[in-house]
């Protein structure tokens, strides 16, 4: 698997970043995360699920802008690594079909100590549903479809955000 982040400024292997089209399930180069002195390696994946918003979902697609969303990417977990007590992170994000229960997204964040883990891993995934130009398109079991984020015609951007970071949309 082509690791995005390997170039100068890789903070000698403490982040590794992947935008990629393979499945993420059993993400095999999270073995590799942090050191001897990482007493705690959080994982978390985020996954493809039935329903959103109560609408039953069948499957997902997601699209990128490639080269700019693996240098956010990486920018976003190196800021990780100034902004928290880690050692190292790992994030992969897929792109292309996900059918239900996919992984979409896996972060992997390595530290001394379990407490450390738990917000870095949180603000990485906050950060990157609200910069990494990667956009969502949810298909429905009733063949409708929608790009999540995206208004519709005629709507106008709400100033504030959900907890998600999803823009909200006013008719």
């Amino acid at each position: 698997m082509p690791r995005a982040d390997e170039g100068p400024g890789a903070a000698d292997g403490r982040v590794r970043t992947w935008i990629t089209r393979e499945s993420l399930d059993g993400f095999e180069p999270f073995a590799e995360l942090g050191t001897e002195a990482d007493g705690a390696v959080l994982l978390f994946q985020g996954r493809v699920r039935e329903t959103n918003r109560g609408r039953a979902v069948a499957s997902l697609t997601y699209e990128a802008y490639g080269e700019m969303a693996e240098r956010e990417l990486s920018a976003i977990c190196h800021e990780a690594l100034e902004r928290f007590d880690i050692g190292a992170v790992f994030a992969a994000h897929r792109v292309g079909e996900l059918g239900l229960r996919e992984v979409s997204v896996a972060i992997g964040v390595a530290a001394g100590h379990r407490d450390a883990c738990y917000p870095a891993s949180r603000w990485i995934m906050e950060t990157l549903k609200a910069k990494l130009p990667v956009w969502k398109h949810e298909h429905y079991r009733d063949g409708d479809s929608h790009w999540v984020g995206a208004p519709r015609a005629g709507a106008t951007v709400a100033e504030d955000r959900s907890s998600t970071g999803e823009r909200r949309v006013a008719p």
